[in-house]
């Protein structure tokens, strides 16, 4: 079966309150999750703790200027990834270097809020939506980006369900008027002590997860990019630099390159980013059903996909994009609470 058609279907079991859906088979699938939950115990979390705080304010030198608006309100949810486990200072979290670009970008500061949690899956997006948008002193995101799905995978929750708590975070921070940008399932088989041939079972357990993911994302008016082995050639030809001493968490290069691939849909998120008015067929953008785009993408660290036509012969489809890299310069060591 096609990684599209069976995206599909379990997008479909997510809307419709469907049950789990064997991807691989459960016995396949339970050696994989068993393998990478045990290359987890073997590298040890590399004597981190918390990850950094990066709440505050980023770019404040922008409002000194009497043309800058207020300060852009930016959320950040997820799992640990989101939350910058892995690095011991608050500028090298994504967090931190995409508020830094964001605010180079629009001209403006950017006020942080991260309410991402190590270990959490899917269903614990539904706490953390509560707290960025119940705030007591009515601060509300003017955009999220959310990182989630490895703990999924390995905790076996079935994608079905992932896919629903995904889905309804979306559904909740869209209405409240954010925009949304969501890191899709990372590729469990870039994790260097996970061996052939269970390397290329979670490869594609990860990727058919990825997949899912973004059709639920694009339906609720989300975009999505790709974070797939972590964004490419990169880390394949330098897991030493790309990955941290737990061989698992990304480095501070690492998290700086995956924040290089989201800059600009962020950006492009609150129209502060050039748009063309046709999709760059050089680049193999173009409208695709939003299931095949889907797919596509999750084979393509980096690649975006956003709603375009309502509906087509297939169903909905959506806009495929691989979009230019922005080097983010390291923000301020001390953003302002």
């Amino acid at each position: 079966m096609s990684r599209a058609r069976v995206a599909r279907r379990i997008a479909a079991g997510a809307a419709y309150g469907g049950g789990g859906i064997g991807l691989l088979g459960a016995a396949t699938v339970g050696v994989v999750l068993a393998e990478v939950q045990l290359a987890k115990r073997s590298v040890g979390n590399g004597g981190y703790g918390a990850p950094p705080r990066a709440n505050g304010r980023y770019g404040a030198a922008f409002a000194e200027r009497s043309e800058c608006g207020e300060a852009l309100r930016f959320a950040m949810l997820g799992d640990s990834t989101a939350a910058g486990q892995g690095v011991r200072r608050a500028q090298q979290t994504p967090a931190a270097l995409l508020a830094s670009g964001l605010a180079a970008v629009a001209e403006r500061p950017v006020d942080v809020r991260v309410v991402a949690q190590p270990g959490a899956q899917s269903d614990d997006l539904e706490r953390q939506v509560s707290l960025v948008l119940s705030d007591e002193t009515g601060w509300l995101p003017d955009v999220c980006v959310v990182m989630i799905g490895a703990n999924d995978v390995t905790h076996r929750m079935p994608a079905t369900q992932s896919v629903r708590f995904l889905s309804a975070a979306v559904r909740r921070l869209r209405t409240a008027g954010a925009e949304v940008v969501v890191g899709t399932c990372p590729d469990l088989g870039t994790i260097e002590p996970v061996y052939q041939p269970l390397r290329w079972l979670a490869r594609r357990v990860s990727r058919q997860l990825a997949a899912a993911q973004t059709i639920g994302v694009v339906e609720q008016g989300g975009r999505t990019v790709s974070v797939g082995d972590l964004l490419g050639p990169e880390f394949a030809a330098n897991p030493r630099e790309m990955f941290g001493p737990d061989s698992y968490h990304p480095s501070a290069e690492g998290y700086a390159t995956a924040a290089m691939a989201v800059l600009p849909t962020l950006c492009a998120s609150l129209g502060l980013w050039p748009e063309e008015e046709r999709p760059d067929v050089s680049r193999r953008e173009g409208f695709l059903p939003v299931a095949r785009a889907a797919a596509k993408a999750a084979s393509e660290g980096g690649t975006e996909v956003t709603g375009a036509m309502p509906t087509g012969p297939r169903g909905p489809w959506a806009l495929l994009k691989r979009r230019r890299r922005r080097r983010i310069q390291e923000p301020d060591p001390s953003p302002i609470p």
